[in-house]
């Protein structure tokens, strides 16, 4: 097998500031459309499902689909970059975003709303992937901890504007929620351009290239068995029926399969190698945690301060700025530690605890706790997860050579992908569970029989004795998913006490590059 390399200057000698700024820009813009897409929805689902009428499953799985695909699509979008042009590859994923987000923005039904977040969430992975590997490409382990600071700052604005941008939205009559998706669109038609411009990377082009869509395929259909699983058990068949046992069985023996696929194909969406070294092991295992707990958790956020609290779409938006501020502020401060020093192992650490210990407090809460509170443990929530979701991808990127850089980023994003995809599906089935059986006590201490309370998120249409149920029910469930996100996440620090502790390496690719196994080089 041979490779052909189009050699830039970037090959041979750093990027000066001025250049890295410069091809930054777009791929923060890209990274800017692809985290807006998810958090412009998050204060408006409620709004959204109720006009669609939809349920409480069917809100879950309007961010699990996003998820699910994101998650099958990442590593091969990772793979493909090891192999392929990743500039045309970072705008193929946004033409692919774009197309979802005019899709989702017509639909009709939940139903289709689900299945356009499904087709968006293919170019959401490519992005989440693509932006990584084309910033590692770019810059050394080292000064990338400075660089993740702008990162940081772009999921603050991101993360902050969005819920405010999709509360806005629904609460302005002559737009209405579906611009909620199309609001995207022209943002990302402009970071098309801009790359065009700014983004010049090498250019690798190998013959004889087979990328393994078995095993990417087994991988996706494994986890969606299983989390379809987890969104119908103990309410359309129990625990321990033939249904469980069909489908959990199932799944992990697709599972296993993929596993067998991944340990013979010659390019594999998983590299298993890349995955049995300890630091990145750890370093999925952590971001597997970190994913559950933070998407698992934060997603329902929205949920808690419209449905549980009575705000409105815009106030939810506005409430959730501390734990954005937490992000923002501790991106910044320990990504230019990080570069200080070289050291990544203790921010890891400390970030990880801070996430236990936030997400610890909003288990305490219910439909009456002090917002005061509230805001405090959500700054806490932030700061762990600025501290540990871009270092746990950047000791990864660490660790291997410039060629595998694709893989070995995708493999991380694809595991934390996934761990958010079975958070938010887990967390949503018991919060589900217990709004139901708040809302079944509360219509009795009531005295009120009335089936189906509970079915819509349109609480507003309900008569005031029942919307007053339904908000507690909402309120007080909560607590319950954000205790269970506090355990996921004790997971992440022992995961990062475990690390090695290592100094980050000042060049682009490693000193010594070992040998590549089987036929063919890998370059990327």
């Amino acid at each position: 097998m041979t490779a052909t390399v189009a050699k830039t200057p970037t090959d041979d000698e750093p990027m000066t500031h001025r250049q890295t700024m410069e091809a930054l820009s777009g791929l923060l813009l890209v990274l800017f459309v692809a985290m807006l897409s998810a958090t412009v929805v998050s204060t408006a689902l409620p709004q959204i499902i109720g006009a669609l009428e939809g349920s409480q499953t069917q809100y879950t799985w309007v961010v699990t689909a996003t998820l699910l695909a994101a998650t099958a699509s990442t590593p091969i979008w990772g793979k493909l970059a090891d192999l392929f042009n990743k500039k045309v590859l970072v705008q193929a994923a946004i033409a692919v975003f774009i197309v979802g987000s005019v899709i989702a923005g017509f639909a009709q039904s939940a139903g289709q709303l689900i299945g356009a977040r499904a087709f968006q969430g293919i170019g959401v992975g490519g992005l989440q992937a693509l932006v990584q590997v084309a910033i590692a490409a770019m810059i050394p382990p080292r000064e990338r901890g400075r660089y993740n600071g702008y990162l940081g700052g772009v999921m603050a604005v991101a993360t902050v504007g969005g819920p405010l941008l999709g509360g806005v939205i629904v609460d302005t009559d002559w737009l209405g929620w579906r611009w909620c998706f199309f609001v995207g669109v022209p943002i990302a038609l402009v970071a098309l351009v801009v790359l065009q411009f700014t983004l010049h990377l090498p250019t690798f082009r190998r013959e004889n290239v087979k990328i393994d869509y078995l095993g990417a395929g087994l991988i996706a259909a494994g986890v969606s068995l299983l989390l379809v699983w987890i969104s119908f058990v103990d309410d359309s068949f129990g625990w321990l029926s033939w249904q469980t046992a069909a489908m959990v069985g199932g799944s992990l023996a697709i599972l296993a399969v993929a596993v067998v696929v991944e340990t013979k194909a010659k390019e594999p969406v998983v590299p298993l190698a890349i995955v049995r070294q300890r630091t990145t092991a750890l370093a999925i295992l952590g971001s597997l945690a970190v994913g559950m707990a933070m998407f698992g958790g934060a997603v329902f956020l929205g949920q808690y301060f419209q449905i549980g609290r009575g705000y409105s779409p815009t106030e939810a938006g506005l409430l959730t700025i501390p734990m954005m501020a937490g992000v923002l502020g501790a991106s910044i401060v320990a990504g230019r530690m990080i570069t200080r020093t070289g050291r990544i192992k203790p921010y890891i650490v400390t970030g990880s605890i801070v996430l236990v210990i936030g997400f610890g407090l909003l288990g305490m809460i219910d439909h009456e706790t002090s917002m005061v509170y509230v805001g405090a443990a959500m700054l806490l929530v932030g700061t762990g997860v600025g501290m540990t979701m871009q270092n746990l991808v950047l000791a990864v990127q660490n660790t291997v050579s410039l060629r595998d850089i694709g893989a070995a980023s995708a493999t991380v994003a694809f595991f934390r992908s996934l761990g958010g995809t079975i958070g938010v599906s887990v967390l949503g089935a018991v919060l589900a569970r217990h709004v139901k059986d708040g809302i079944t006590h509360g219509l009795a201490e009531a005295g009120i029989k009335v089936s189906g309370a509970g079915d819509s998120l349109n609480v507003s249409a309900l008569p005031e004795p029942i919307a007053h149920i339904v908000r507690a029910a909402y309120g007080d469930a909560t607590g319950h998913i954000f205790l269970i996100s506090a355990g996921i996440a004790v997971v992440s620090v022992i995961a990062a006490l475990l690390l090695r502790p290592v100094t980050l390496r000042t060049s682009l690719d490693l000193r010594e590059v070992p040998a590549p196994t089987g036929a063919g080089d890998r370059i990327g």
